[in-house]
This record gives C-alpha cells, structure tokens and sequence, in this order.
C-alpha cells in the first residue's frame, strides 16, 4: 500500500562522460537521498568498489537476475549490462527514503512504463560543449582512444532522448547545476527550464 509518507525517485541520465555519477553522490550527501547501486557485467575502475559504485557479476548472474524479474530496470550499453534491484529501491521507498538513480535513457524509460505509484522525477544532464565531453571521457580512466571514440560517436544518438525527462540541465559549473538540480527536485519549478535553448544548444552538440 503506498503512503505518503513514501519516498520518490529521482533519475539522473546523461550521454557517457558528463558527469552523473559525480552529481548523483554530491547531491546525495547534500541530501541525504539513497544512491541506487546498480549491477553490472562490466570491469570495474581502478577508484571503484564493489557494493559500492556498483555490484560487478558475471554476465550469467545478470541474466538470471533478469529471468527470476528481480531487477525494476536493466539495459546493455557499451556491450556490458546494468540494472537495478526491484526489491532493494522498494525497501527505500516504503522505509520514506529519496533514491537517487544514475542510468541511462533505456532504463528510465523501463521505470517510466512500470508506472508504479510512487513520485518519479526524471532529469537529463548535457555537457557545455563536446570538446569539453571529450576532455572529460579522455581524462577518466580510458586511456584507450578507441574507447573514447565508441562514446563520442553514440553521443549523438544518446544525447536525442533529452525530450522525453522532465527537466534537462548543462553541467557546465558542477555546484551551480548541482544546486539547479536540487532546487528542481524541492520546487517541481521550472521557471529556469527554457526548452528552446536547451533544443538550441544540443543542436549545436550534434551539429
């Protein structure tokens, strides 16, 4: 039974290298919200953690999670695969905790479709410029151009689905769109969203 004393779910997507992880955990401790920690079949980094950037498994243990339908989302980019437990986000959201998701546009789009009955705020992050997204994806740890490459060219397409979230920022100051972000989630108020520019300036992107 949902009360409104549960908590809601806040998406934060964003082509490859814009910069969402590090959003997701800075508003986060501003915030107190629970960060989702997704699953996933790929390596991990050299500054990540298991069970706490991501739970990294074997591509068998994906799969059958997705078989017994224990995950709310999943998707393959970049040939790995994510996704996120059904089971743990609804704990967070019946104990009234805030959850923060950081997941690309095929994931959203699974939670928007499930249509479950608690408040769901989706957001899409776009970099300021595309040099800037290559510094950035260059800068990770990708010291493979090959791999820099692979994320460059699906950014075009990555970048398209802004339309369909319901509030789109440009971390181009990472405390000024944090703080953007977090005055969306508090206010709903889009006074500051102008979506011609936004339309404007990932033509530009693309362009």
């Amino acid at each position: 039974m949902v009360s409104e004393n549960d908590g809601m779910m806040v998406v934060l997507s964003s082509p490859s290298g814009v910069g969402k992880t590090t959003l997701v955990h800075k508003i986060a401790s501003l915030k107190k919200y629970k960060i989702s920690v997704s699953y996933t079949t790929r390596k991990p980094r050299t500054n990540e953690k298991d069970g706490e950037d991501y739970y990294f498994i074997s591509e068998n243990k994906f799969k059958n999670l997705i078989a017994n339908k224990e995950l709310i989302e999943h998707a393959k980019v970049f040939n790995n695969y994510y996704g996120t437990s059904k089971d743990k986000i609804l704990n967070y959201l019946v104990s009234g905790n805030n959850v923060l998701f950081d997941i690309d546009w095929q994931g959203t789009e699974q939670i928007k479709n499930k249509k479950l009955n608690y408040k769901l705020i989706t957001i899409f992050i776009l970099p300021p410029t595309k040099k800037e997204l290559f510094n950035r994806l260059s800068n990770r740890d990708m010291k493979d151009k090959l791999i820099v490459n692979e994320r460059m060219k699906q950014f075009n397409e990555d970048v398209l689905h802004w339309k369909s979230y319901d509030y789109v920022v440009i971390n181009d100051d990472l405390d000024k769109c944090c703080s953007e972000i977090i005055e969306y989630i508090e206010t709903n108020s889009k006074n500051n969203y102008d979506k011609k520019f936004i339309e404007k300036h990932v033509n530009v992107l693309i362009g």
